[in-house]
């Protein structure tokens, strides 16, 4: 795993190491990748979860609407409600983090 960067991968590099590392092109990788995400997004709307295995599970959980304000002039706004997703590592991904 010496090849991984430092740095958070961008799209590119992510299809560069997925072909490398199973030998393929990465116009293939590419696909599978845009694939894999599409059936996360998918999955994830229609049932409220989607589980990584050894990476973790992305639930989506719904925001009540509550009052803010705005930072810059201090007025109160009206936050609406709103899905979002949420992500709970697995234990592997935990114990390989440290």
């Amino acid at each position: 795993m010496s090849n991984i960067p430092s740095k958070a991968m961008h799209k590119n590099e992510i299809i560069e190491h997925i072909a490398k590392e199973n030998n393929i092109s990465k116009v293939l990788a590419g696909k599978l990748l845009a694939s894999t995400v599409k059936l996360i997004q998918r999955q994830a709307a229609h049932t409220g979860v989607f589980v990584l295995p050894g990476i973790g599970k992305i639930t989506v959980i719904k925001r009540a609407a509550r009052a803010g304000h705005n930072p810059r002039t201090g007025d109160a706004i009206k936050i609406p409600a709103r899905k979002v997703a949420t992500f709970k590592p697995a234990k592997e991904l935990r114990d390989a983090i440290g």
